[in-house]
């Protein structure tokens, strides 16, 4: 049987893989491929840590599902000889891993990569790699004697007895309230973004597929955009509306390549879908914010062995436990929506082969901060039962009730808010277009006027005078 080191390595590589294909589909080439070989060779190495540190925190996004899901087929197969492997100290040693690699890539790694590239070597030294480690290395000393120091003020502040006993005792003080500050930041922007997120997540998919459009003639609409493209191509007018009129002809085009289940059922199955698994997150918070007030057991917390196998995360058995594993999933996707659709982070969206290394270094520390973060998100929330393993469950906020419990209503009453008026205006918006269709298929449909279809028409005198150009 494979050790648990083994597979931890081989889960990490196969993750190392996928974040080097997803970076290289988005890194700007010219960065890499210049005439000076010393800037190339740092933003190769850059890339490296950026790529250590993508798949860190996918791993991170996984790190619920992957113990949620061991659980569930500990208990379906309980004497299997093929899931010896499958146990507490392989999902424990995973977590603590994550842990440390995540905290070593956002203490150490991202910012040795930023100050890496914007280095050049201190001034009257020898050029080469060498002195641009050098000064960062310097760099790196300089922010975390800042950091250190801002650290020992603020626990000053709060204890200033244990504060000024514990002086020296960076390990066992100074790192668990930055790492637990660093976690709270964390839960923060996800509190900030699911929300918005959530309600992002409908127009998203909506532009990702095709709608379905009532009494449409896609021959008849096809036409009437090909004259009036043919009509402004030869009067050219504004390339503005020229380029709006060609835009429209591809998403027609797009609709008419559809099949007649994706125009009629791909959109409302994905929007039904969306709209129970956001109702669904609401009522497990809002269960759980009940839960806070008479069972002190729904409180997060940690634990030193997750006991795999005994009983199901979920009361609802497996199919809990995976709807569970979903909601988690949707969460982090709706986060990051959120993140990336928030007019303060909208500079970070990375572009297909125009996204600078800076550019990658910002949104692989954003990601991480919100993957590292999910798993407390997840439990704080009541999503699922599994307690937090390792130093996941050692931060000092989440033993407080009144923050605990603030933060759960907060997330229900703004996923409410949010989802309310996204589903209002959505609603407004498809009852003035239909009574706008409905009002115009009237008036060409009248007694005094001919109705030719459903959809667009086009007489041959309208026609030729589109073409002719007047």
């Amino acid at each position: 049987m494979p050790k648990p080191p083994k597979i931890c390595v081989l889960l990490f590589i196969c993750l190392y893989i996928l974040s080097h294909f997803i970076l290289t589909h988005f890194k700007k080439n010219a960065e890499f491929v210049t005439d000076d070989i010393e800037d190339a060779t740092v933003n190769k190495i850059a890339l490296w840590l950026c790529t250590f540190t993508l798949s860190v925190a996918v791993c991170a996004v996984l790190l619920l599902p992957i113990s949620i899901l061991s659980n569930e087929v500990l208990l379906t197969f309980p004497h299997s000889y093929y899931m010896q492997w499958l146990n507490g100290s392989l999902i424990r040693g995973l977590w603590n891993l994550v842990f440390l690699f995540s905290n070593l890539s956002l203490v150490f790694l991202m910012p040795f990569a930023y100050f890496f590239t914007e280095s050049e070597g201190f001034a009257g030294s020898k050029k080469g790699i060498m002195a641009r480690v050098y000064e960062t290395a310097v760099m790196l000393l300089l922010l975390s004697l800042l950091v250190l120091g801002i650290v020992w003020v603020a626990s000053a502040l709060i204890h200033h007895n244990t504060a000024r006993e514990s002086l020296y005792d960076l390990w066992e003080y100074y790192l668990p309230h930055l790492y637990s500050g660093i976690s709270l930041f964390g839960v923060l922007l996800l509190l900030l973004c699911t929300p918005f997120g959530l309600s992002r997540m409908f127009s998203v998919t909506g532009s990702l597929l095709v709608k379905p459009r009532l009494l449409e003639n896609l021959e008849e609409t096809m036409n009437c955009t090909a004259f009036e493209e043919a009509s402004l191509s030869r009067k050219l007018k504004t390339i503005k509306n020229y380029s709006c009129f060609i835009l429209v002809s591809s998403v027609i085009e797009l609709r008419k390549k559809a099949s007649p289940w994706q125009r009629n059922l791909g959109y409302p199955v994905a929007m039904l879908l969306l709209l129970a698994l956001t109702a669904v997150s609401v009522l497990m918070v809002c269960f759980h914010v009940l839960e806070l007030l008479f069972d002190e057991s729904a409180m997060p917390r940690g634990m030193e062995d997750p006991h795999l196998g005994l009983a199901s995360f979920s009361m609802f058995g497996s199919l809990g436990a995976a709807v569970q594993v979903v909601i988690i999933l949707y969460l982090m996707v709706s986060s990051v929506v959120g993140f990336y659709s928030s007019p303060l982070f909208t500079g970070l969206l990375p572009r297909a082969q125009d996204t600078t290394l800076t550019q990658i270094i910002g949104n692989c520390v954003s990601l991480l901060i919100l993957s590292s973060a999910l798993p407390v998100f997840s439990r704080t929330l009541g999503i699922t039962r599994f307690d937090l393993l390792g130093d996941f469950g050692r931060y000092n906020w989440l033993g407080s009730f009144h923050l605990v419990f603030l933060y759960n209503m907060l997330f229900a009453g703004l996923t409410s808010a949010c989802l309310i008026n996204t589903v209002t205006w959505a609603l407004q918006r498809e009852l003035i277009r239909a009574f706008v269709f409905v009002v115009g298929l009237w008036v060409r449909c009248s007694p005094h006027r001919p109705c030719f279809s459903m959809g667009r028409s086009l007489s041959s005198d309208r026609k030729s005078t589109i073409l002719s150009g007047k």
